[in-house]
């Protein structure tokens, strides 16, 4: 309401004048009947010179939409004097802003996606590479040659799962489930997807968690999750050592024994590509695994820390505001 008088004061003054000072004005000064033309006359007057004063005050923006083509050179708001044409302009000023952030970010998510890509693409040459040299060798009918191929077919799989598991993060927020779950039986379905792995690297799990703990997550994601962090823990572990799987004070922690990452590492391991001196030296790493984790866990809201000092890395989930509630 306010908008809409301060919008109309000029009309509110104008009608004022013209219908009721006026006549006041003419009828004190003699009969309004006998100066009825003249009446009409000065009402004329001052309607024309209200219109002409309203269109001297907004003729550039009269210009400027008047234009026919729109260049890099008008493509800009006037700023007008009324008070609603300024409330709208500012309204304008916010969509274009809006506008503007959202198309820079979907800019820069098209980049990184072709970053990812084309980072997938080279990861997966290595070991079809391989099993290209091994089919052309002929020595398919031995079992350490088999063994190769199924280790390299691995790679593959594995690869493949975070391409797709990093695509489909572009819509997380839309695809959230939050249920209650139990921490205990999603861990011991992780542990066993890997069992092949823990074998192969001979490393052993040793879970600590009691059978009723239940927390309030997304099971997908957070599994994704859990996968990532041990699949990391067996990785870089070391040979017939543990990794312990705690979960005391809300909090989840996954412990390996392993080369300590440095200190100047440990706030970059989860940057996009980023694989480390251990990373490079092994060439195993892809750079995105932790890139996933923390995305993932930022959409969920479960605060994170990881740790490396004296050959012992801890990877640690908060869930103390996931928790069941009593």
């Amino acid at each position: 309401m306010k908008l809409f008088l301060r919008d109309h004061v000029s009309v509110i003054i104008l009608y004022c004048v013209s219908f009721l000072l006026l006549p006041w004005i003419i009828h004190s000064l003699d009969d309004l009947s006998s100066h009825y033309f003249y009446f009409i006359f000065l009402v004329s007057f001052l309607f024309t010179i209200w219109l002409i004063g309203r269109y001297y005050r907004r003729r550039k923006l009269y210009a400027h939409l008047q234009k026919n083509t729109l260049t890099s050179d008008n493509l800009y708001l006037y700023e007008p004097q009324a008070m609603i044409e300024q409330a709208y302009s500012q309204k304008l000023r916010q969509m274009q802003y809006l506008y503007l952030t959202q198309q820079q970010y979907l800019e820069e998510q098209g980049k990184e996606k072709q970053l990812v890509l084309s980072h997938f693409v080279h990861q997966m040459k290595t070991p079809l590479s391989v099993i290209q040299l091994m089919i052309q060798s002929n020595a398919t009918n031995q079992l350490e040659p088999l063994q190769i191929i199924n280790q390299e077919c691995d790679k593959l799989t594995f690869t493949l799962n975070q391409l797709l598991t990093y695509e489909r993060t572009s819509n997380l927020v839309a695809d959230l489930k939050i249920e209650a779950l139990s921490l205990k039986e999603l861990m011991k379905e992780v542990v066993n997807d890997l069992k092949d792995y823990f074998i192969a690297k001979e490393v052993f799990p040793k879970v600590t968690i009691v059978e009723n703990t239940i927390i309030y997550s997304d099971r997908k994601w957070l599994k994704v999750v859990l996968y990532q962090v041990i699949n990391n823990a067996i990785k870089y572990g070391e040979s017939e050592s543990s990794i312990q799987i705690s979960y005391d004070e809300a909090t989840l922690r996954i412990q390996n024994y392993g080369e300590t990452i440095p200190e100047s590492e440990i706030s970059r391991v989860f940057d996009l590509f980023y694989t480390g001196m251990k990373g490079r030296t092994s060439g195993e790493a892809t750079g995105i695994g932790l890139y996933l984790v923390k995305k993932i866990l930022t959409v969920l809201e479960h605060p994170f820390t990881l740790q490396s000092h004296e050959r012992v890395t801890t990877f640690s989930i908060d869930f103390s505001n996931s928790v069941k509630k009593p």
